[in-house]
């Protein structure tokens, strides 16, 4: 082992200000941890499948000092738990995504701050896309090249972080050839090994993508221009293409000069562009649709003629502004995700495309069997969303893609969840032949726990629960990785 099971690195936050006990995702699961924790042979309730061996990982926002002024939940220092689980055990850590901000932060300030603080840093007019807001590597892990990468939402610098000690390696360039940034919701080829990205400019009509090699050398890198600068959340990956969303959201200067987050939502179609992943920014097909905004994609794949993508449609979450709040309540409106699973196929030989609604319940954070990542699915597991007004998980829920039939195990009504993974069981022989696993928290004590489920007996719960030393907040997305895709420590 590279680390000792009794250590401990205290990073204290501080009291909250005034202004930001207004803000409740600085508060109750949302909390922030102030330990970087590591801990050996932790107990189980039930017990720990034998086929399980591989790593279990979330990211998420973690401040590691107070915040003084205004604060948005995405803003936090990046903040990785995991558990490793091998021979019918399990161990946990937890350690802070040391990014460049994040380190210069600690040590006097990175000259940046969230996206509800004016901004201090970099020329918004700056065709080299320099960041304007502290990058924190909190949103997003990917396994590329044997070690992981914590990714930004807004576009930033991957950090790269050994997957068995969590301890932070350093910045990622890919060899020096990264010119710009690489989004949070880039995707790793599982048969290629590639690791493929997209960034977007917040200011100028265009967006990039690109390709890294299983041994981290950028071997493509193209533009594609739109009609006007957009803030896109994710992508689709196919056997072949590159699919980049341009929706009618787009990020104004405002925040800059103002204490606010100025997004305007346009009115106009959404467009999805298909393009060959080593294609040029004029080879892009672009198949329009109805206006919608998209967070997270399921899969993508090909069927034919047609490009193939299911993802989580926002629709109306029906709350109005709680001036409970304060100046937080826009912020906690947005917040309140409300989104239903809908497949998209576009034809690229007719142009046309068709559009299908999975089913009516609201759920997010899609996640599937990695290894069939940009082929063809058949089974999804979303986190289940709690209708109030606060992001909360209450649940997981199982998707057939095919039929849109869908199987759901609901946490204790104390119990909020994360994100999930699929862990596919050593041996496996089908797509769904495996474990889905997420961290669990009770909002009444404040113990957390690690689940883990038969993917194919759902409601039955858990076959295991992994009790927790600490508490694990609240926050974004995760991976899992086979115990043999894994570098040893």
């Amino acid at each position: 082992m590279a680390d000792d099971a009794t250590a401990a690195r205290r990073i204290e936050t501080g009291p909250l200000s005034p202004l930001n006990t207004l803000n409740p995702y600085l508060q109750g699961v949302y909390e922030p941890v102030s330990r970087e924790t590591t801990a050996i042979d932790l107990p189980v309730i039930g017990e720990i499948p034998q086929d399980l061996h591989g790593a279990f990982y979330r990211n998420g926002p973690n401040p590691a000092q107070a915040p003084q002024g205004m604060h948005h939940w995405f803003d936090g220092d990046g903040m990785v738990h995991a558990v490793w689980f091998e021979n019918g055990k399990a161990e946990y850590r937890n350690r802070f995504v040391r990014s460049a901000d994040h380190v210069a932060d600690l040590n006097g300030g990175c000259g940046a701050g969230g996206v509800m603080e004016p901004s201090t840093r970099a020329d918004p007019s700056s065709t080299r896309g320099d960041k304007v807001y502290k990058d924190t590597g909190n949103t997003d892990l990917v396994l590329h090249n044997g070690s992981l990468m914590a990714l930004w939402y807004i576009s930033g610098h991957p950090v790269r972080i050994d997957a068995r000690t969590l301890e932070t390696i350093g910045t990622e360039t890919f060899g020096g050839a990264l010119s710009r940034h690489v989004s949070a919701h880039s995707k790793v080829d599982p048969k290629t090994g590639e690791f493929v990205f997209f960034d977007y400019s917040l200011y100028e009509p265009w967006m990039t993508f690109g390709v890294v090699s299983p041994t981290n050398e950028l071997t493509h890198f193209a533009r594609v221009e739109l009609p006007g600068p957009r803030l896109p959340h994710d992508m689709g990956l196919t056997e072949n293409y590159v699919i980049l969303h341009d929706l009618p959201v787009v990020f104004t200067d405002g925040g800059l000069k103002r204490s606010t987050w100025n997004i305007h939502f346009a009115d106009q179609p959404a467009r999805f562009g298909v393009v060959p992943r080593n294609g040029s920014g004029d080879q892009v097909r672009w198949f329009e649709t109805d206006s919608c905004y998209i967070y997270h994609v399921v899969n993508a794949w090909e069927d034919g003629d047609e490009v193939v993508m299911t993802a989580c449609m926002m629709t109306p979450n029906g709350f109005a502004p709680n001036a409970e709040y304060g100046p937080y309540a826009a912020m906690v409106n947005v917040l309140a995700l409300h989104a239903v699973p809908v497949e998209w196929r576009m034809n690229m030989r007719t142009g046309e495309v068709k559009k299908r609604q999975l089913d009516d319940r609201i759920g997010e954070f899609p996640v599937v069997n990695l290894d069939y990542a940009s082929r063809p699915t058949k089974w999804s597991y979303h986190v289940a969303m709690a209708p109030t007004e606060l992001q909360r998980f209450k649940g997981l829920i199982k998707y057939d893609l095919e039929t849109g039939a869908a199987r759901s195990w609901d946490y204790q009504p104390s119990q909020f969840g994360s994100e999930p993974a699929f862990a596919p069981r050593v041996g496996a022989t089908g797509e769904d032949d495996g474990y889905v696993i997420a961290f669990v928290t009770d909002d009444e004590t404040g113990k957390s726990e690690v689940q883990v489920i038969d993917a194919q007996n759902m409601e039955a719960g858990p076959v295991a629960r992994v009790i927790l030393p600490v508490r694990v907040p609240a926050g974004f997305h995760g991976t899992w990785a086979r115990g043999d895709q894994l570098k040893a420590a």
